[in-house]
């Protein structure tokens, strides 16, 4: 049997946003698509960065030192999505092997791995893709 690869399993209609973009309007994705990780991209849809849904809770922390008088929903329009990007994430092709990419995700202790073709991001695979994978097998 071939081995699975990254396309066989990944999510290829992804939520992203831009650099320009609030922490606000991450978050507002994230809570209706009921997802932890939003890429971030380019005008070309390149991949630039990932926001995790860790990453909002750690820049909640940080603001509370603000002013008392700001909301967090406040705070997260006033802070954008380029302000909190710390480098470029892991990533992994559409024919990276499955088996490889579930071992980079627990090397890494991530919970996510977006998919690119060059840099221009085409899907995401997530801890959830694995479990749905499993839970799908087992049916």
């Amino acid at each position: 049997m071939d081995e699975l690869r990254v396309r066989d399993l990944m999510t290829s209609t992804v939520v992203a946003v831009r650099g320009s973009d609030s922490l606000e309007t991450v978050w507002d994705l994230m809570t209706h698509h009921r997802i932890r990780h939003v890429p971030v991209v380019d005008a070309a849809g390149r991949l630039i960065g990932l926001v995790s849904h860790r990453d909002l809770l750690r820049e909640a922390l940080v603001s509370e030192g603000g002013p008392p008088e700001t909301s967090s929903a406040e705070l997260r329009r006033q802070v954008l999505v380029a302000e909190i990007l710390r480098g470029r994430p892991v990533a992994v092709t559409p024919d990276t092997e499955l088996s490889a990419a579930a071992r980079t995700l627990l090397a890494k202790k991530i919970g996510c791995l977006p998919v690119v073709e060059g840099r221009r991001l085409v899907g995401i695979l997530t801890e959830a893709d694995f479990v749905r994978q499993f839970a799908e097998a087992e049916s």
